[in-house]
């Protein structure tokens, strides 16, 4: 089965694919430690002449768990492909 996961990631044309691995297992574990963020939207509900009413509303855009484990085991795919090479 690591052979196949190393013929996956053999066909990127990258030099320093260890770079890359790095990059996603920082990322995995920011995704494992920060589940999402809050993002302040406004929205224009009434808008007669001089009267103006917005709304702001909070929205959550967040990430399932795995996620983040699944870039970092493909960050460590991509280091140990290229120390393979």
């Amino acid at each position: 089965m690591a052979y196949n996961l190393y013929l996956l990631v053999s066909f990127i044309p990258i030099q320093n694919m260890k770079t890359i691995g790095i990059v996603l297992i920082v990322i995995g574990i920011g995704m494992l430690l920060f589940r999402g963020f809050s993002v302040q939207t406004e929205e224009k509900v009434i808008d007669v002449g001089p009267l103006e009413v917005n709304k702001k509303e909070n929205k959550w855009i967040g990430w399932p768990v795995y996620a983040g484990g699944i870039a970092i085991v493909a960050g460590l795919i991509m280091v140990v492909a290229d120390r393979k090479k």
